[in-house]
């Protein structure tokens, strides 16, 4: 575990935070993991599209389900894991609190 999970960590609670007086705890913490999911999916394909040579102005040589199943590592990999967790414990606590 290293940093950035730690931020991805606090910006999904806080998405899921910052939501919660207009929607439950489990939708809100969908959103947030949502959010950061399509933001490791955009990293890998613009990592794809770097090492296939593309630059900025080109259209990215990537297809259009690649980034979801290519690039992955267990860094990337936890990056969304250890969040979709703790948006879950916190859906979980605020549940068993009485609150949405």
């Amino acid at each position: 575990m290293n940093y950035t999970h730690l931020e991805h960590i606090f910006v999904a609670l806080m998405i899921q935070l910052m939501l919660l007086p207009f929607v439950s705890a489990k939708v809100s913490g969908s959103i947030a993991i949502a959010l950061l999911l399509g933001r490791e999916i955009a990293q890998h394909e613009y990592k794809l599209g770097i090492q296939r040579g593309w630059e900025w102005g080109e259209t990215l040589p990537v297809g259009m389900f690649e980034g979801v199943w290519r690039g992955w590592t267990l860094d990337s990999a936890l990056d969304v894991i250890l969040p979709a967790l703790a948006c879950i414990m916190a859906a979980t606590i605020l549940h068993a609190l009485g609150k949405k």
